[in-house]
């Protein structure tokens, strides 16, 4: 009998009898009762095994192994390309088969490794839903220089497709994937797929830049106005500084260039010049005062890098815990 005629629960028995009690004990802790109990029945009316069964059975634990590593560190592709290298075409492909039978490959593997600019070239002309449907599940940071890149009039459609996308028909999934990557089968699980919502867009908005951003908010807004509240309650936007007690104004001001804050400030409202001038010493408010005075008229492109630099510290100081910021609906400090 050969390795190939066996099914799943006769080769994992096989591969516990060849790794020995100790080992095999190991593995038993990470698996469910019912696994547990379906293996111990299959070694228990295991008789003999050959070695050369054994040794085809751990041959092909080794490249499923092999095949594993590779997807996590390049992707399908990548493990594809190596599997090929060492085993042959056939080989390689049976090891993926195999694997991916069983492993929950994430849609679209292929293209995540991929640059935005040659992805944009890919899907810009496709329907705004199935452009929502690929960014969510793209990187965060990918996504959003695809998204940045959109027709401004697509941007909004498209956040607001990714904001409210629940579940996704697998059988449609596997239609834009065979489009997008004729080459490659379909290597997705049967069961629906739970993608998008508010996290994913909101993911998004924060990678993208400034006028992307306030582009897709305002015409939200209009649109969606609940939808958009609730993705602006997840979001920390420039004018939120607002939301700071002077305590954390003035830890994230020890974190920010004087020469971005003196740019960024020569676009904000007056509110929010005032509340940061409150929090410097004279002296500082006072030089930045006259450096906005003197720099003459700024490029709004400028302007929101700069804001964008000093959101990106506010939240990289909320992540660490070192400011928290007020967003309503029961972020409220408790005394």
């Amino acid at each position: 009998m050969a390795a190939d005629d066996l099914s799943g629960v006769q080769k994992a028995a096989i591969l516990l009898i060849a790794l020995g009690p100790e080992m095999s004990s190991t593995v038993f802790q990470h698996l469910k009762d019912e696994e547990i109990e379906e293996l111990t029945l299959e070694i228990a009316n295991t008789r003999s095994v050959s070695s050369e069964l054994k040794e085809e059975v751990l041959n092909e634990f080794y490249q499923v192994c092999l095949a594993q590593q590779y997807i996590a560190e390049g992707g399908i592709g990548y493990a594809r390309e190596l599997l090929e290298k060492s085993f042959g075409n056939e080989k390689a492909q049976d090891v993926i088969t195999k694997l991916t039978a069983s492993l929950q490959v994430r849609p679209f593997e292929f293209i995540r490794k991929t640059d935005p600019g040659q992805i944009l070239n890919f899907i810009q002309d496709e329907h705004p839903q199935t452009i929502a449907m690929i960014l969510s599940y793209l990187p965060g940071a990918q996504a959003a220089l695809i998204v940045g890149a959109l027709p401004p009039e697509k941007q909004a459609d498209v956040a607001k497709r990714v904001a409210m996308m629940d579940r996704t028909s697998p059988d449609v999934i596997k239609e834009v994937e065979n489009v997008l990557e004729r080459k490659l089968s379909s290597l997705i699980n049967q069961d629906y797929t739970i993608v998008g919502g508010v996290d994913a867009i909101v993911e998004i908005l924060n990678s993208v830049d400034r006028g992307t951003e306030k582009h897709i908010m305002e015409s939200l807004e209009i649109e969606e106005p609940e939808l958009a509240d609730e993705i602006r309650k997840k979001m920390f936007v420039f004018e939120d500084i607002l939301l700071l007690d002077d305590r954390a104004i003035q830890r994230v001001l020890r974190e920010v260039e004087n020469s971005d804050l003196s740019i960024a400030l020569k676009g904000a409202n007056e509110e929010v010049q005032n509340v940061i001038f409150k929090n410097l010493s004279k002296r500082l408010a006072a030089m930045i005062k006259e450096d906005m005075e003197f720099m003459g008229p700024v490029r709004m492109k400028d302007v929101e890098e700069a804001q964008q630099k000093i959101v990106n510290i506010i939240r990289q100081l909320e992540d660490s815990a070192e400011i928290v910021i007020s967003r309503g609906g029961g972020d409220e400090i408790i005394a």
